[in-house]
């Protein structure tokens, strides 16, 4: 079986999908399938921390190499802060946070053996550096809650102890970090991005010595405290002039740029004059409705490059939380970012009902209108020619999502590019 060529057919049920791959069948579960906590705010916080993964290209220097031998270690130097200043830092895909010495540290390495110059932080010295408190919301998101004794004005504070017993600690600051944004063919533009980072106030073990010494760590772990979390999630680095739409399976809901989801709230709106919207969770329009949604509501489309077209009906984006109560799944992404602009991203509510393939090996994407109650049939790389019948899927929550669909797989006509 080739596998660059995966083909998977996806119609978002609320709890469980069949996928067919060649001529094997594999059940995929909802994350969120079960959860006592799947509520509309449950939907929305697993979007944000799946959206603060997404980030446009970034040229990292790295100099090191990875023999025992030798420095056994790669590090990377970046600008912090207003002036930039130039900091050396070893990058570590195990570890989250980005942190870096700070003036006043206790034990911290004063020279390298690797030839570099070493260079303490200082926040002061910027004039767009500034300390993180432990009431604002990026301490209490990375600790789950308030820390113990925090009281205003009191510092957000960090500690992390390594595989090799070292560990540092110190406090959190924020300011800018400098990179290099990949603009097109061996060409980049230098960009910042307000993050979030520790400044370290005390090392131990192999952190305070000067033997393969530099200025602080760099983590690329995946939690929101990380640094390419925080630059993803600020979208501070937007696709230049290439605007397009990701079409992502793991994303629940659909953000649309501040402007088109305007638009399309007001032309929804227009059918239903009366409609009276009332906020839930503090960022969901709801409303109260005892008809039928597809009878009252639009359908919407959205055109692509090569005449092809996405249907999503109103039993698509809207959802029903108790009885006559509906929601809409649309959602600003542009108040996300702090300039009101943001990609394109449809999750799982455009694809219902629907067959979608992802072709891996050309790189493309597509998808067509199918009855998923109704079995297909599939072709292996031998030839043999399956039938896959229709399961019947039932949710495990109290959260309803409009309607539950079966799900089948395999094979599509349309194709839209991705590059």
């Amino acid at each position: 079986m080739d596998l660059r060529r995966l083909l998977l057919a996806i119609a978002t049920a609320s709890s469980l999908t069949a996928v067919v791959c060649g001529n094997m069948v594999f059940e995929v579960h909802n994350k969120l399938k079960g959860r006592e906590d799947r509520s509309l705010a449950a939907m929305r916080a697993h979007d944000a921390r799946r959206h603060g993964r997404l980030l446009s290209d970034i040229d990292l220097e790295l100099g090191g190499n990875g023999q025992p031998s030798e420095t056994g270690l790669y590090f990377a130097k970046i600008g912090i802060g207003t002036p930039s200043k130039d900091y050396y830092v070893q990058v570590d895909t195990g570890s989250d946070i980005l942190w870096v010495n700070c003036v006043g540290c206790d034990n911290c390495p004063r020279k390298s053996d690797l030839g570099i110059k070493l260079s303490l932080y200082d926040p002061k010295s910027s004039s767009t550096g500034d300390l993180v408190m432990c009431d604002e919301g990026f301490c209490t998101s990375t600790y789950n809650g308030r820390l113990q004794g925090c009281r205003p004005n009191l510092q957000c504070l960090y500690n992390v102890v390594y595989g090799d017993g070292s560990s540092t600690t110190g406090y959190f600051v924020k300011d800018y970090v400098q990179l290099d944004q990949v603009t097109g063919n061996l060409q980049t533009s230098s960009t910042n991005g307000s993050v979030i980072f520790g400044c370290g106030d005390k090392q131990s073990g192999e952190l305070g010595s000067s033997s393969e010494a530099l200025d602080g760590i760099l983590g690329f772990g995946q939690a929101n405290s990380s640094m390419l979390s925080q630059l993803a999630s600020s979208d501070v680095f937007d696709g230049g002039d290439a605007k397009g739409t990701i079409i992502d399976s793991g994303t629940t809901l659909a953000y649309l740029p501040n402007e088109v989801y305007k638009q399309l709230m007001n032309a929804i709106m227009a059918k239903q004059p009366g409609l009276k919207l009332h906020t839930v969770e503090d960022q969901f329009s709801c409303f109260q409705f005892a008809e039928s949604v597809d009878d009252k509501f639009p359908v919407v489309k959205f055109h692509f490059a090569g005449s092809l077209t996405l249907t999503v009906y109103p039993h698509d984006y809207l959802f029903q939380i108790r009885e006559d109560a509906w929601c809409f799944g649309w959602m600003n992404s542009g108040v996300q970012s702090k300039d009101g602009k943001d990609m394109t991203l449809l999750g799982d509510l455009v694809l219902s009902n629907k067959l979608v393939l992802y072709d891996l090996e050309t790189q493309t994407i597509g998808w067509t209108e199918y009855n998923c109650s109704s079995s297909i049939k599939v072709k292996d790389d031998n030839g043999a020619v399956y039938s896959v019948g229709a399961h019947e899927l039932s949710s495990s929550t109290t959260l309803v999502m409009g309607q539950v669909f079966p799900v089948l797989s395999l094979f599509v006509y349309m194709l839209h590019s991705l590059l």
